[in-house]
């Protein structure tokens, strides 16, 4: 393993989505701010970087932007306004944050942090946290060799390392990220995730590893169905859910 000499200086947090897969609750609450048995999602996060030290943290807004404003002067983090978030994919999210790219970690604001290890800041190549996966998934899976990402596959599998929207960028790096979101960005291709920017659309410019980490370290809630699994105060809501789709 590679030596873990880089250390992150700041967060940027993403928070600025629609939620759809939450509606109808997420029509009055932005789906970061939902809070699950009490709790805030994206409290879970800006907590469990300040317990690692990372108190400089930028949270990109978009969805009923209003209501992260007093949430914001609360925590003590900065908001940045995305005023694509309806329009774009969350590539628009990362491109107006992108100046803050520099010895970062970015994640999602709509995820549960149970177990803040997970959020070290010391690193030794840029990349993300991973989940070993043995059986099948459709979610992002990366063959790693030696502690480089190889190659990653969109539509799952097996035998992998399950891709989490948890990343660390080096100040080269950054920086490298920082110009491809420019030049993706400013060429319209404006309706991907930012996360295939570095991961296919200029993955030879990058060598990226992983951190690992276990399933039960952090929740990424989808939709409403594995809401109400975790908090069942929201059964009203999944049954409206039901309700207009039939």
């Amino acid at each position: 393993m590679a030596e873990e000499t880089h250390i992150v200086k700041r967060a940027i947090i993403m928070a600025a989505g629609i939620g759809k897969r939450m509606q109808p609750l997420t029509f009055e609450t932005p789906k970061p701010l939902v809070k699950v048995n009490g709790v805030r999602m994206i409290d879970t996060v800006v907590d469990g970087l300040r317990e690692n030290g990372i108190c400089e943290i930028y949270v990109v807004v978009g969805h009923l932007k209003e209501q992260f404003f007093e949430w914001g002067k609360e925590k003590g983090v900065q908001i940045i306004e995305n005023p694509y978030y309806d329009t774009c994919n969350n590539i628009s999210s990362l491109f107006v944050a992108r100046d803050h790219l520099g010895d970062c970690i970015i994640l999602d604001g709509d995820q549960i942090i149970y177990n803040p290890a997970i959020l070290d800041p010391h690193f030794a190549l840029s990349g993300y946290n991973a989940v070993w996966c043995e059986g099948e998934t459709n979610e992002w899976l990366m063959d790693v060799e030696d502690g480089v990402v190889k190659s990653c596959s969109r539509t799952g599998g097996s035998h992998g390392w399950q891709l989490y929207s948890i990343s660390r960028w080096t100040t080269e790096d950054g920086e490298k990220l920082k110009q491809h979101l420019e030049y993706e960005f400013d060429r319209g291709n404006r309706q991907i995730y930012w996360d295939d920017v570095a991961m296919f659309c200029h993955f030879e410019d990058y060598k990226l590893g992983i951190r690992e980490m276990q399933e039960s370290d952090i929740i990424e809630i989808d939709g409403l169905d594995e809401l109400v699994a975790i908090d069942h105060s929201y059964q009203s809501y999944l049954q409206k859910q039901e309700k207009a789709e039939d």
